[in-house]
């Protein structure tokens, strides 16, 4: 009855508020406020990402233990074993598994982000959302994957009988950084994959590439002053060997490379959610 007398007085209609959508103009604001309003329409799109991501599997949440563990033993045989690459007085199974842990969250986070837009064209054709909010939950969506990848890492610090140091307050920052370079990339490369879809091709290669000019399979201390501050400039080195660091205790602080690779995963992250929303208003008619 009050639905009948509201639409029977048009004056009542005067004072509902009016949202207009139109497409934006040259750069824009990255209207973080309007993301944050859309917080559960995020955990629902992570939480839609986790279920897709083991449907119909048979190891299911296993394949996040699978695939860094089994490159840390192909490492430790081809690297550890045969090349005799040093590994900071750690036995080297552990070395490199300490440092695939990150990289896993980070290549993960960056590659699905990445084609996030593509695989999720229909939704965004039909109704409207923040756009950041696609890959920000693809990238988030890993967290799992590193909680269990994590625990194993563990497992073998116990096995090695190597217990955390004090160092381990900085894991979180650590993890956020590596959360921020993902996310940051994923930005730049999802919405380039819009325009051309050759993009998707480009995502494993930078993979591949990255991973091996980040201190994975070797220790930063190789490299000697001031070139390994230089090194920090790829902001991955920062984050693996802060978590050796701070798990393994190794004598690689990360000191200025740690700064570097900060500066430059915040640079990236900027520029690619700038690029991201300038872009966005292309994105239902291209995609």
């Amino acid at each position: 009855m009050a639905h009948k007398e509201l639409a029977s007085d048009p004056l009542s209609l005067l004072n509902e508020p009016t949202v207009r959508i139109e497409p934006s103009r040259g750069w824009v604001s990255l209207k973080l406020r309007e993301l944050w309003a859309y917080r559960e329409l995020i955990y629902f799109l992570v939480w839609r990402d986790i279920k897709v991501r083991y449907k119909q599997t048979v190891l299911g949440a296993a394949w996040a233990i699978i695939q860094p563990f089994f490159t840390m033993v192909v490492f430790s045989i081809f690297f550890g074993r045969l090349a005799g690459i040093p590994s900071d007085g750690m036995p080297y199974p552990i070395f490199s598994y300490a440092a695939l842990v990150p990289w896993t969250f980070f290549s993960n986070g960056m590659t699905k982000a990445s084609n996030s837009l593509v695989s999720s064209s229909n939704l965004i054709k039909k109704v409207y959302f923040p756009r950041l909010s696609i890959p920000l939950a693809s990238v988030l969506a890993g967290v799992v994957d590193f909680a269990l990848s994590f625990a194993v890492l563990l497992g073998m610090m116990k096995y090695y009988h190597l217990t955390p140091t004090g160092n381990v307050i900085w894991l979180p920052f650590l993890l956020g950084l590596s959360f921020v370079i993902a996310l940051g990339v994923a930005l730049w490369l999802s919405a380039m994959n819009v325009q051309f879809r050759d993009v998707q091709y480009l995502i494993p290669f930078l993979a591949q590439f990255w991973m091996f000019a980040t201190p994975i399979a070797y220790p930063s201390s190789l490299l000697s002053e001031p070139w390994r501050t230089l090194y920090g400039i790829n902001p991955m080195v920062g984050v693996v060997e802060g978590f050796r660091w701070a798990l393994l205790g190794t004598n690689t602080a990360p000191g200025l490379t740690i700064l570097a690779s900060s500066a430059v995963s915040m640079l990236i992250l900027l520029s690619g959610a700038l690029y991201f929303r300038r872009m966005e208003k292309t994105f239902a008619d291209v995609v």
